[in-house]
């Protein structure tokens, strides 16, 4: 079997991570898979890292003809059994029309929980063959618009559990970020961008600095919100608390150095950074939304909040800080949560299933 992975993202977020684990994972079960990514992108360069087979093109976005006439021409190979689109950005559109046209199987995985306008989900998802949605919450907003629900898998995103377990030490976590030594330090991985929530922890801040707790706060990410979360820091009287650290290609390294972690999202498709912080042995704190309930397991993994609610945050993360067994008896089960349940290897599996499936209608084998 063989598979072409198109990815149009040009930074290495959780999405193209999951891309790579995927890749690599049909690769060692003799899958051949192909991924093709924009020229110069930090996907190329990490799947390239991973000995992948990589094929880069010139990308502008949905409107570039030129790429879509490439997305065409690579599809219709003969080499191709299965198309698989990953992303968002002109990957579903293009890569959808593209498969239809050459006739190719095409399977896309849809990783977030917004919904979309009425008329383009009846459009667009009658072009893929399967649809793999990362958690129930995404498969219940498709299956709400009238998708059939047996059209769509449901194969949560993973993580490697094993990168995250040999963390620096807290000393070292103090001097490599500047903090104040013997605080309690949370950290929060997410792109700067309003559905993450950055305002809502800042918020948050606030409301324990008034009683009395002021917990350091390292947020590792980028993104166009940036310069506005730094203001509302300044604000809210609690920039002092807060680090930038920007996107780390070493974050494994710090995650499981930290006390807690925050993930305040209003909208989730699953939580790769939740995955991570779980993985790592962090108790996390995040809103109940989309699939983050499905990573986090209220008051057994971690604590979750009402999406928005800076309140109910604030005393979420109170009671880590106030109860420091409590919070790390939460992070050993975090921990042992993920390893069984989001691994690679099942992953994996998973979208291979999808991929049995989908050839066997295609030739009417099985």
């Amino acid at each position: 079997m063989s598979v072409v992975h198109l990815e149009t993202g040009r930074h290495l977020y959780g999405g193209a991570l999951q891309v790579l684990y995927l890749a690599q994972g049909l690769e060692e079960r003799g899958v051949k898979s192909v991924l093709m990514v924009p020229r110069g992108s930090e996907v190329a360069a990490a799947a390239r890292k991973r000995w992948l087979r990589v094929e880069e093109f010139p990308y502008r976005g949905e409107a570039d003809v030129a790429a879509a006439t490439r997305i065409l021409w690579r599809f219709s190979r003969r080499d191709v059994e299965i198309v698989h689109l990953h992303s968002r950005r002109g990957a579903d559109t293009l890569g959808g029309l593209a498969g239809t046209l050459v006739r190719a199987p095409v399977v896309l995985t849809r990783r977030v929980d917004n919904r979309e306008i009425d008329w383009i989900v009846g459009a667009k998802y009658g072009l893929y063959r399967r649809i793999v949605a990362i958690s129930g919450a995404v498969r219940d907003v498709l299956v709400d618009q009238g998708v059939p629900r047996e059209k769509i898998s449901l194969v949560h995103s993973a993580v490697d559990a094993s990168v995250w377990q040999s963390p620096e030490s807290a000393a070292a976590r103090d001097g490599e970020f500047n903090l104040e030594r013997g605080v309690p330090a949370g950290a929060m991985v997410a792109q700067f961008v309003p559905r993450k929530g950055h305002w809502v922890l800042m918020h948050a801040l606030a409301i324990l600095k008034r009683h009395g707790h002021s917990p350091n706060i390292v947020l590792f990410g980028r993104g166009p919100m940036r310069d506005k979360v730094a203001a509302l820091a300044e604000t809210a009287g609690v920039l002092g608390q807060i680090r930038f650290a920007g996107f780390r290609d070493d974050l494994h390294r710090w995650l499981g150095a930290f006390d807690f972690c925050v993930h305040p999202a209003l909208r989730e498709g699953l939580g790769v950074a939740a995955l991570q912080a779980g993985a790592a042995g962090l108790p996390v704190i995040g809103g109940r939304a989309g699939g983050i309930p499905e990573v986090v397991e209220d008051g057994r993994t971690g604590l979750l909040c009402p999406p928005g609610d800076a309140s109910a945050l604030a005393e979420a993360i109170r009671r880590l800080l106030e109860d420091p067994h409590a919070a790390r008896a939460l992070g050993e089960s975090a921990r042992a949560r993920i390893e069984s349940r989001f691994s690679i290897d099942a992953m994996v599996e998973g979208n291979l299933a999808v991929y049995r499936e989908v050839v066997r209608a295609r030739t009417g084998r099985g």
